[in-house]
């Protein structure tokens, strides 16, 4: 028996691995591992052990028998019965014996059983083993032969269609020899007869010229075609059938194709994904979708082309028909992807900064970096705020500065905390005059949430009267501590108007730039992050990207959440076309399928292919992901209204030039909700509005809010016959504004109660017709009739109803002054007393407001 490892072993005789190699411990032997070798000694060893653990040999045991015999013997009588009277009693003797074996024998015996077993499994193993190589050797020298023999039989087809053309070139030669000296010597009544008398000879390559396609050897027909799959002894065009007397006589040459079929049949690997449809099967596996269908039927399920199938059941098909199924996960897509390399391995260069200018509204964030692009970039947003993500790149005296211009205003807190996390240091910008805003502080929070340094920037000190130490010191109260105080923090004094200041912040940039030792592979595939993304009527999607790593170039494949598309075009922020952008650089790219979401991490792909097919995995998750949440939100809507009434909504469709601001308007109004009325945004996108929306509005009665965009035509004709409301706007306050003006007018009013009068019950008289009639005096205001009363009995209300009748002497009246006695009927109640009070009032409805 030949050596075996530990694992081989235990898989034979049927143990554990872990349990094998402990008793092989127990058994004195020095095996650790499972493979390692063991011999027939250590074999026989382990055995013995095992058996004296079992207490099957022992000194005193092996003197014992190993069969005990019993035997027992059992007498009764049997009476037979003869004549009558006469009864006979035979004695029956019955002798039972039964051989008992030990336990241990017929473990032993087992034990034999399993190991000569094993022998024989491992000896059949060895064998098929043996057998497998001896084949495969064989195989390849076959193959070996079978390539030889091909190789030979080209080379010799080649040698023979070479002689045979040498040949026919030697005889058309002199063929032309011997009719030109026919011609020279034989008179011109003769030519007839001669060219009669003359062998049929091939066309001259001159004359298949004349015609307008080569000969045989060119491979072409008479107009110009190639001729396909023809072999090399077959004319070049087709000559009519010759239906003569000689028709079957030898001598032809037989045309052959020269197309062979495939010796082996194909087999592919074949992808497949969690689900996937009959036809898409077929299609990879480069067959007939009823090829498919026909062997499903066979394995008993009845499938259509159309019809989705499983995995399990997609990977037995792929067998059956002798291909190789690759089954994918559901993120193997992303795995791959997270799996490139994108920084190509390249060596790392010092890149320039990237910086974020954030801070409060209207503190002079984007004036400041006007004076630091020498443009008028303030004047020209809408109220004089900023309401996108502007990214520029300036070349100093001491280096280039990558700047991104966020909004201050409190709706675009989703923009602050992207220009947070993409960015290497954050510009502080604080109003010396106003000091510490809300969004000041909420600036602070991103930079520290995004782990980036702080460099303040105290604006506005060209106005008199003004305090930087304050600035400094309501700071410290959130944490930012100058470095003159033993901070963090650089500060600089600047004017945004005058520009002073300005060189001394441009060097603190630097400065910390050259602390953080930012570096940047330049020569790998570029990756990134989309800033913002619009729609342009005459461009289409378009995104503005700040390139991490690598170079970005023209007609690069660019992977953006769940777009994609070749780089068409690319512009700085100027407007003006580049070719390539490195790390740090902001440009603005053409040539995706949609707008992708602002943050959405962008990455060059080698191929098309791969990059289409990721997007579109990514929409598919994306759309089961929106599925599901309006599942659950209609889900969470019918609880609610069951528990609380149906409640008022003001259904919004939104459509923004920019992905950033379309995610802060609906953010913004989304959180105008409230118990009674609930503001539903039913969709969001970016470019103009068209039908489509205008359809959508229509369905849901929707209100359709235009932020910097405008409606087309026909999209205006529709909106003003179905009477749907189209509203423009600029600034974003002016949105949310207006909206909760619109909250405020469909919540329901406040209802309060105002005493108008009060009287006291003097006297109870009784009427056959009205009942009880109280007798009164106005102390306080005036009686009403109309109005409703409660009945107060020691200043505890009793009852809360109506007049009846209102009487001053016998004339009914509306109305009873302070002063003056009345008769008071009260209806549906005969229980009033002297000196109860009537209490009169009113109910008063005020308009309520969102606070």
């Amino acid at each position: 028996m030949s050596q075996v490892t530990v694992e081989q072993f235990a898989n034979a005789v049927g143990v554990p691995v872990d349990r094998l190699l402990t008793q092989l411990g127990a058994a004195g032997l020095s095996v650790t591992r499972a493979d390692e070798a063991i011999s027939d000694k250590e074999k026989l060893a382990l055995l013995k052990h095992l058996r004296e653990s079992h207490g099957e040999v022992t000194p005193t045991v092996a003197l014992e028998p190993k069969k005990v015999t019993l035997k027992r013997k059992i007498v009764s009588e049997l009476k037979q019965t003869g004549a009558p009277g006469k009864a006979k009693t035979v004695n029956v003797e019955v002798r039972s014996q039964r051989t008992y074996i030990k336990r241990s024998v017929v473990a032993t015996e087992e034990m034999g059983r399993q190991e000569a077993q094993l022998a024989d499994i491992q000896e059949r193993d060895r064998q098929s083993i043996e057998a497998l190589e001896t084949l495969k050797r064989q195989k390849a020298v076959e193959e070996q032969q079978k390539q030889e023999a091909l190789d030979k039989q080209a080379q010799q087809a080649r040698l023979e269609a070479e002689q045979e053309a040498r040949l026919k070139a030697a005889q058309t030669e002199s063929i032309k020899v011997e009719q030109a000296a026919a011609g020279k010597a034989k008179a011109p009544a003769d030519t007839t007869a001669a060219k009669a008398k003359a062998p049929v000879t091939p066309e001259r390559p001159d004359a298949a010229a004349k015609k307008g396609g080569k000969h045989r050897d060119g491979k072409e027909t008479k107009y110009g075609r190639q001729e396909l799959h023809v072999a090399a002894e077959k004319l070049g065009h087709r000559k009519k059938k010759f239906t003569g007397k000689y028709s079957g006589s030898g001598g032809g040459v037989t045309a052959k194709h020269a197309f062979e079929r495939p010796t082996a049949p194909i087999v592919r690997e074949v992808a497949i994904p969690e689900t996937i449809t009959v036809a898409e099967l077929a299609q990879k596996m480069s067959i007939k979708a009823a090829e498919v269908i026909k062997l499903m039927m066979k394995m008993g399920s009845m499938a259509t082309i159309n019809q989705v199938i499983d995995q399990a059941t997609a990977a037995i098909v792929v067998e059956e028909l002798g291909h190789t199924p690759k089954l994918l996960s559901e993120s193997a897509l992303e795995e791959e992807l997270a799996q490139v390399d994108i920084t190509g391995g390249g060596e790392k260069f010092t890149r320039a900064p990237v910086v974020t200018i954030m801070g409060h509204v209207d503190h002079g964030k984007t004036s400041l970096l006007d004076y630091i692009r020498r443009a008028k970039v303030a004047a020209g947003e809408a109220g004089g705020i900023t309401q996108h993500i502007g990214a520029y790149h300036v070349q100093t005296e001491k280096g280039m500065i990558s700047f991104l211009d966020t909004p201050g205003h409190e709706a675009f807190t989703a923009m602050r905390a992207r220009g947070a996390k993409i960015t290497d240091i954050v510009v502080l910008v604080v109003a010396a005059d106003d000091g510490v805003m809300p969004q000041t502080i909420e600036a602070i929070q991103h930079a520290r949430a995004a782990g980036v340094p702080l460099v303040v920037a105290v604006n506005k000190i060209d106005k008199p009267g003004i305090d930087p130490e304050r600035v400094k010191q309501e700071l410290v109260q959130h944490g930012v501590v100058p470095e003159e105080w033993g901070g963090d923090a650089i500060f600089a004094n600047v004017s945004a108007k005058t520009g002073a200041g300005v060189d001394a912040l441009l060097d603190s940039i630097l400065v910390q730039a050259e602390v953080l030792e930012l570096t940047a592979v330049r020569d790998g595939p570029a990756s990134g992050v989309v800033i913002e993304s619009s729609l342009d009527k005459g461009r289409g999607p378009v995104a503005t990207i700040l390139v991490k790593s690598g170079t970005l170039r023209k007609g690069d494949i660019l992977l953006t959440g769940h777009e994609y598309g070749r780089v068409r075009a690319m512009l700085d922020e100027a407007g003006k076309s580049i070719d390539e952008a490195g790390p740090s650089i902001p440009v603005v790219v053409l040539g995706l399928s949609g707008t992708p979401n602002a943050g959405d991490v962008a990455i060059v792909v080698a191929e098309e292919r791969k990059a289409r097919e990721i997007a579109l995995f990514r929409q598919g998750k994306f759309r089961d992901v929106k599925l599901a949440r309006q599942q659950v939100t209609k889900i969470e809507d019918v609880f609610t209204q069951m528990e609380k009434g149906k409640a008022n909504a003001l259904n919004l469709v939104i459509k923004a030039d920019v992905q950033g601001s379309a995610e802060a308007l609906r953010d913004s109004l989304s959180r105008l909700s409230s118990d009674e009325v609930q503001v539903r945004v039913l969709g969001s996108g970016v470019g103009g509005i068209n039908e489509s929306d205008v359809n959508l509005a229509i369905a849901s009665q929707a209100v359709l809010i235009g932020f910097n965009v405008r409606a087309d035509a026909g999209a205006r004709r529709l909106a003003s016959e179905s009477g749907v409301k189209l509203h423009y706007y600029s600034i974003i306050y002016d949105v949310i504004d207006e909206i909760k003006r619109s909250i405020s007018g469909m919540l329901a009013p406040e209802i309060k109660e105002q005493i108008i009068g009060l009287a006291e019950v003097r006297d109870v008289f009784k009427s056959p017709k009205l009942g009880a009639i109280a007798g009164c005096l106005v102390v306080e205001g005036a009686v009403r009739r109309n109005n409703p009363i409660r009945v107060l009995r020691n200043n505890v209300v009793i009852f809360q109803g109506q007049l009846e009748s209102l009487r001053r002497f016998k004339d009914d009246v509306n109305e009873v002054r302070a002063g003056t006695e009345c008769g008071i009927g009260v209806k549906d109640y005969n229980d009033v007393r002297p000196g109860d009070q009537i209490e009169v009032f009113e109910r008063i409805e005020i308009a309520r407001t969102l606070s």
